[in-house]
């Protein structure tokens, strides 16, 4: 018991490492300040850690995002060269404003008829974490080992997918890979569920507030605009400066534009409350908080059941594999929430307090990912498994105890999921709408 308890307190102390100094972290590198436009961290990834005497893998259970994407929203491109022209008309653009609307004309040109498609960095990417999965786990994909890849049927996240199986093709011919992406599966791998979005109008007025708060574009207006007054009047600066910075940390998805440095227009400050106030809102989208009643992240709860599925077939059939699946942020994020990794599961109802707890941009990153892995030993009945996030060791904090950390035994995990998904909390339409 002794043993336990000092192992659980060891997995909490690593919980509260990985929350670190957040706004130091940002000005040491602001590009993981644009949260799910920030390009997967594939540089200096950590050693693994070697399994226990006798325990080899045998079963990848994967969830992934696609790669970085060029803007989604018609007018993502668009919009800011329209608020920088009304004070090119005027002449009241400052010299870096002049070059910031040169910057954002070539961005608008080169994105035409490319919203949300998968960049050259994004199909990059995957086929990196494909080549270090194979290499980390050779195991799993040894012989004509089964490799069951499924995507969501939008046409970024099936590229993503093809990458990936692609690349573990030429690493092994043999490999047996099937590939699918069909609305049969939305019900798990992205799956709408009708109580999210009123759930999520819990917190709009609380998320309102904190972007009065944290959004204030006066200072970085002057460094483009030169008249103050025109740019109060004609300028919608909470939604410019907002919608520059996801331009300015989306520039990272392309070859053409990663050089292209756009954070010179934001202060330290300004660049972490920006960060803060988009990770406050994805908070309320995706985590268990009780503002929106500690039901959100179930939205995921159909895609960690068939995550549980997957591996009591796998243990069952007694032969390596692997099924990888390829989405969204929005499911990734609320799935880790609901694992309860690495402290996502951080509960609570005061906005200030989350930026020092929770930071989503250490989940889902262009092409972030989450692996469960599953270890064997001959002669044993006991399975072991790892969770790695975005390819580093993750741990389920005080959730589950084990005494070979970063492995988990299997049997316990798994009771640990079956008893979350039990726990649904029992919510209805009705009884949103009545709030």
């Amino acid at each position: 018991m002794m043993k336990k308890l000092l192992l659980i307190i060891a997995l909490s102390a690593f919980t509260l490492n990985t929350q670190a100094d957040t706004r130091a972290d940002i000005k040491a590198d602001p590009r993981i300040s644009a949260n799910n436009y920030h390009a997967y961290p594939d540089k200096d990834l950590p050693v693994l850690t070697p399994a226990p005497e006798g325990y080899e893998p045998f079963f990848i259970d994967h969830y992934g995002r696609h790669g970085s994407r060029w803007l989604i929203a018609d007018d993502s491109y668009t919009y800011p060269v329209e608020q920088l022209e009304k004070a090119e008309r005027h002449h009241v653009l400052t010299p870096r404003g002049q070059e910031v609307l040169q910057i954002l004309r070539q961005l608008r040109d080169a994105s035409d008829l490319r919203l949300g498609e998968l960049s050259d960095i994004g199909a990059e990417q995957h086929q990196g974490i494909a080549r270090r999965m194979y290499q980390n786990f050779p195991e799993v994909f040894r012989g004509n080992a089964h490799v069951d890849a499924k995507s969501t049927v939008v046409i970024r996240c099936i590229l993503s997918m093809l990458n990936e199986t692609d690349m573990l093709k030429s690493l092994n011919p043999d490999l047996y890979i099937t590939t699918d992406a069909s609305e049969h599966d939305m019900y798990y791998m992205n799956f709408t569920d009708s109580l999210v979005r009123p759930l999520r109008r819990l917190g709009t007025p609380l998320v309102k507030d904190f972007a009065k708060k944290y959004v204030r574009p006066q200072q970085f207006l002057a460094t483009l605009i030169s008249d103050p007054q025109f740019a109060t009047d004609s300028i919608e600066g909470q939604r410019f400066m907002a919608e520059m910075f996801d331009i300015a940390g989306n520039m990272q998805s392309h070859h053409q534009f990663e050089d292209v440095n756009l954070y010179d227009l934001f202060t330290d400050e300004e660049i972490y409350d920006l960060w803060r106030y988009n990770n406050a809102r994805w908070y309320i989208l995706s985590s268990e908080t009780p503002i929106t009643r500690g039901r959100v992240d179930y939205a995921q709860a159909n895609l960690l059941g068939n995550f549980l599925d997957a591996a009591d077939a796998a243990i069952a059939s007694g032969t390596n594999s692997a099924t990888l699946r390829f989405g969204h942020e929005s499911v990734l994020l609320p799935l880790v929430c609901l694992m309860g990794l690495n402290g996502m599961d951080y509960k609570t109802t005061n906005l200030e307090d989350v930026a020092d707890n929770w930071q989503c941009y250490k989940v889902f990153p262009m092409a972030g990912n989450v692996q469960w892995i599953f270890y064997k030993k001959p002669g044993s009945a006991d399975i072991l498994i790892k969770f790695l996030l975005n390819e580093h060791e993750a741990t389920l904090g005080n959730n589950v105890a084990t005494d070979c950390f970063p492995y988990y035994h299997w049997a316990d995990v798994r009771a640990y999921f079956k008893a979350k998904l039990a726990r649904i909390p029992q919510i209805t339409l009705a009884d949103v709408k009545t709030e």
